[in-house]
């Protein structure tokens, strides 16, 4: 990781290591595994190869496990940096989340009626309309 570096800002940098220096993806060999499985499209067209190179104004669309990320690349990294060096090389469009979809950890730990395996109650229950057949 050390000896990852780039030319100045100008030119033209490899999706890959983009992704690495942007904080996006944990390592380069993520950012690559990504690409190959087609979760990278570069301005609306899917990223074929991890070589493949971006410039200043591209934009970049990275469907990640948790959420979908859309970025404009403002310039390409020299390093993987700390986050605030991280951030000048995109501007993040991405749309903020739907906050209808949120559910309080309280709604999360509700089950619906008859949903999931039957409690001690729902089960001597069971057992009773069981036995009142017989």
């Amino acid at each position: 990781m050390g000896g990852e570096t780039q030319p100045g800002s100008g030119s033209r940098q490899r999706i890959d290591k983009w992704l690495f220096f942007t904080r996006m993806v944990k390592s380069r060999s993520l950012a690559q595994s990504h690409i190959q499985s087609g979760h990278v499209r570069i301005n609306g067209e899917r990223a074929l190869q991890p070589s493949q190179t971006i410039k200043a104004g591209d934009k970049v669309e990275l469907a990640l496990e948790r959420r979908d990320v859309v970025l404009i690349v403002k310039s390409g990294g020299k390093r993987r940096g700390p986050y605030e060096e991280a951030r000048l090389l995109y501007e993040d469009l991405t749309p903020p989340p739907d906050e209808a979809k949120r559910l309080t950890p309280y709604e999360q730990a509700i089950r619906a009626t008859g949903a999931g395996r039957p409690t001690k109650k729902d089960r001597r229950a069971i057992d009773r309309l069981i036995s009142d057949e017989d």
